[in-house]
C-alpha cells in the first residue's frame, strides 16, 4: 500500500492485540457479547447438524454421572454392615462377626460402577471432541470462504492483528469451550441434580442444613469477585503496556542502542513492571480469599451435618453408612456449582468470540461476478478510463472525472505528490475497489463485465513492497503461473537477472526463504518478484517503483530486467524518482485525484509546470534524489 492511500483511506480500527479473549480466574474481567442471545442462537445453529451426536453426549453424561453418584450410597451399605458387625463384637453377641463376603461384593460392585462411569465418560469426551472439531471445521471454512470474497477496503480498514485474532484465536476459543467446557457443564449440571436427589432420599432435614450454607457462599463469592474485578482490569491494562513496551524495544533495539537509550528503556520497563506487580498482587490476593472463605463456610455446614447426623444415628432414624454417604455428597455438592459458575464466565467469553467471528461473516462482500461475464481470450493491453470518479469515503472524493486512453504496448508513468491517487488508480484498474462513476475498459470491455479472476490474470504486478512466502525460491517464482516447468522457471530467472545470485546460494533454486525472506537482500527479493512477473507473461504490467530501496548496482540489473519485461507490453509505472521514467510514452501528472498535466518527459519539462517543479525539487540541496510520493 502506498503512503497516499494510507492518508486517504478510512482510519484503521485498532485491533485487540493478538489474543481474541477468553475467560480467566474468578474475578478476571470477562469479555461480553453485545448481543448475547442472538449470537448464542446463531452459534447453536452450528450444533443443529450434530443433534444425534449431542444426544449421545448427554446420554453418556447422564449414565456416567449416575454410576458415579450412586457409588457413595452403595459404599454406605458396606460401612453400615462393617459398623453393625463391630458393634455386635463389642457387645459380645454370640457368633458376632463382620460380614466380609458382603463387603467384598460391595467392593466389586463399586469397582464395576467406577469402570462403567469412566467408560461412559470416555465415550462422552470422544463424541464431543468430534462434534467440536466438526463445528470448528465448518466455522473456519466459512471464515476462509468469506475472507476470499471480501473487498480490499475491508483489509485496509483493519489491522492484520485484528483479522488474525478473529480467524485463529476467537475460533480456537470456541473450539476449546465446545470440547471441554460444554462437557464439563453438562456433567456438572447432572451432578448437581443427581447429588441433590440422593441427599433428599437420605434425609430432607440434613439436605436443608447443607443447603443453608449455599446463599452465604454465593454472597461471599459475589462480593470478593466484585472487589477483585478492578484489580484484574488494572492488571490487564498494565500487562498490555508492558507487552507493547517490550515489543517496541525489541523491534527497534538497534536504534535504542545507537542513541544510547538502554537505561531509559530499562527504567520504563521497571516502572511498568512495578505497576503490574502491584496490580497483579492485589488481584491474586483478593481473589485468593474466596477459597479459604468458602472452605470455612462449607466446613461449618459439614460440622452441622455431622452433629445432626450423629444424633439421628443414636436415635436409629438413619444408618451410619447413609451419614457417611451424605457427608460425601455434601462435600461434592459445592464443586460442580463453582465449576458451573466458572463455565458461565467462559461461555460469556466464547459467545463474545463467536460474535466477533459472526461480525466478520456479516461483512459486506464484493459484488458477485456476472454469470455471463466476458472473457478476453487474447488480451492486447488497450486500457481506457472514461470520466472515472472514486473516493474511499463517499463524502470525500479522491478521483474526479478522470479520462485516459492507453494504447497497447505503451508505457504510462504516473507521478505526483503523496496523496495524489497514484496507487489508487492501479487499485481501480484491477477492481480491488469499485469505481463510483464512469467506466474502465480493457480492450474495449468494461472491467465490471469481466470476472475478477479473469481480469487480474491479464495484469502482472511488481511492487515496491515485495511479497515472498515461506517456501523455496523455485516455488516463489512459480507462483506467477500454475504448472510452470523447471525450465520455464529458470528461463524467467535468467531474464530477471536473478539466476546468477540464485546459483550462488548453497541450495540454489531449492533454497528455502524464511517467513520474512530476510535470508536474502532487498534487491534479490525484487529480482525474484520480477522473475515471477516474467513467468506470468501478462499483457499489462503494473510497476510500483521497484528500484527505490536497492543499491545502484542492483538497480541497474533491476532496470535491465524491467526493460525486458516491459517490452511489447502495456505498462503502468508508479514513479517516485522521476529520473527513471525518461523513456515513458506518456507521463500522467496527478494531484488531488486529477490529471493536471500529461505528455512526454521532455514536453513536461519544457512546459515548466507542476512536473518540472517536482523534477527540479529532487535535485536541490544536498539530496540528489528526493523521493516524491
Amino acid at each position: 500500500m502506498s503512503r497516499e492511500d494510507r492518508q486517504q483511506r478510512p482510519e484503521r480500527r485498532s485491533g485487540r492485540g493478538p489474543m481474541g479473549g477468553g475467560g480467566g480466574p474468578m474475578g478476571m474481567p470477562v469479555q461480553k457479547a453485545k448481543n448475547f442471545k442472538g449470537t448464542l442462537k446463531r452459534l447453536l445453529g452450528y450444533l443443529k447438524p450434530q443433534r444425534t451426536q449431542l444426544l449421545i453426549v448427554i446420554s453418556m453424561a447422564i449414565l456416567s454421572t449416575a454410576f458415579s453418584i450412586v457409588s457413595p450410597k452403595v459404599m454406605g451399605k458396606a460401612t453400615t454392615k462393617l459398623f453393625e458387625g463391630m458393634v455386635q463384637i463389642y457387645r459380645h453377641v454370640p457368633g458376632a462377626q463382620v460380614d466380609f463376603p458382603y463387603i467384598g461384593q460391595i467392593i466389586l460392585i463399586l469397582i464395576g460402577f467406577y469402570l462403567l462411569s469412566a467408560f461412559f465418560s470416555y465415550i462422552q469426551q470422544y463424541v464431543m471432541a468430534g462434534v467440536a472439531q466438526k463445528i470448528v471445521f465448518d466455522m473456519r471454512r466459512d471464515v476462509q470462504d468469506k475472507l476470499s470474497r471480501l473487498p480490499l477496503k475491508f483489509f485496509d480498514a483493519r489491522t492484520h492483528g485484528e483479522i488474525l485474532s478473529r480467524v485463529t484465536n476467537d475460533v480456537d476459543n470456541i473450539s476449546t469451550t465446545l470440547q471441554q467446557s460444554m462437557t464439563q457443564l453438562i456433567t456438572s449440571l447432572w451432578t448437581i441434580i443427581g447429588i441433590l436427589i440422593m441427599m433428599l432420599v437420605i434425609s430432607p432435614v440434613l439436605t436443608l442444613i447443607a443447603l443453608v450454607t449455599l446463599p452465604v457462599s454465593f454472597v461471599i463469592t459475589a462480593n470478593v469477585a466484585k472487589r477483585s474485578q478492578k484489580y484484574f482490569a488494572a492488571q490487564q491494562k498494565e500487562l498490555g503496556e508492558l507487552n507493547g513496551h517490550v515489543e517496541e524495544m525489541f523491534t527497534g533495539h538497534k536504534i535504542v542502542k545507537a542513541f544510547g537509550h538502554e537505561n531509559k528503556s530499562i527504567r520504563q520497563f521497571n516502572e511498568i513492571n512495578e505497576r503490574l506487580y502491584g496490580a497483579g498482587w492485589k488481584a491474586q490476593f483478593v481473589s485468593g480469599i474466596i477459597m479459604p472463605l468458602l472452605n470455612f463456610v462449607n466446613n461449618i455446614g459439614y460440622v452441622l451435618v455431622c452433629v445432626v447426623g450423629a444424633i439421628y444415628v443414636t436415635k436409629k432414624k438413619i444408618e451410619i453408612g447413609d451419614i457417611q454417604a451424605f457427608i460425601q455428597y455434601s462435600r461434592q455438592f459445592t464443586w460442580p456449582i463453582v465449576q458451573t459458575a466458572n463455565i458461565a464466565n467462559v461461555i460469556q467469553s466464547t459467545v463474545a468470540s463467536a460474535e466477533r467471528v459472526f461480525e466478520l461473516l456479516d461483512e459486506m462482500e464484493e459484488s458477485p461476478d456476472r454469470d455471463d461475464a466476458t472473457v478476453i481470450r487474447v488480451p492486447k493491453g488497450e486500457v481506457a478510463l472514461q470520466n472515472v470518479q472514486f473516493g474511499y469515503q463517499e463524502d470525500v472524493p479522491l478521483i474526479e472525472d478522470m479520462s485516459i486512453d492507453v494504447k497497447p504496448g505503451q508505457t504510462i508513468a504516473i507521478v505526483g505528490p503523496t496523496g495524489a491517487g497514484k496507487t489508487t488508480l492501479v487499485n481501480l484498474l484491477m477492481r480491488f475497489y469499485e469505481i463510483g462513476g464512469g467506466r474502465i475498459t480493457v480492450d474495449g470491455t468494461d472491467i465490471r463485465d469481466m470476472k475478477r479472476g479473469d481480469l487480474r490474470s491479464i495484469f502482472g504486478m511488481v511492487l515496491q513492497d515485495t511479497w515472498l512466502f515461506n517456501g523455496t525460491i523455485k516455488e516463489n517464482i512459480a507462483y506467477g503461473r500454475e504448472n510452470a516447468t523447471e525450465e520455464e522457471i529458470i528461463r524467467a530467472a535468467k531474464a530477471a537477472y536473478a539466476d546468477h545470485f540464485i546459483r550462488t546460494l548453497p541450495e540454489g533454486y531449492d533454497t528455502v526463504l524464511n517467513e520474512e525472506a530476510s535470508n536474502i537482500s532487498q534487491g534479490q527479493k525484487q529480482l525474484l518478484t520480477i522473475a515471477r512477473a516474467i513467468l506470468a507473461d501478462p499483457a499489462i504490467l503494473i510497476l510500483d517503483e521497484a528500484t527505490s530501496s536497492v543499491d545502484t548496482r542492483t538497480e541497474v540489473n533491476i532496470q535491465k530486467a524491467m526493460t525486458a519485461l516491459m517490452k511489447g507490453r502495456t505498462s503502468f509505472v508508479i514513479a517516485h524518482r522521476l529520473s527513471t521514467i525518461r523513456d515513458a510514452n506518456l507521463i500522467l501528472v496527478m494531484n488531488n485525484g486529477r490529471i493536471i498535466e500529461k505528455g512526454s518527459f521532455t514536453e513536461l519539462l519544457k512546459q515548466g509546470g507542476f512536473f518540472a517543479d517536482l523534477y527540479y525539487s529532487q535535485f536541490t540541496g544536498s539530496n540528489n534524489e528526493v523521493q516524491i510520493g
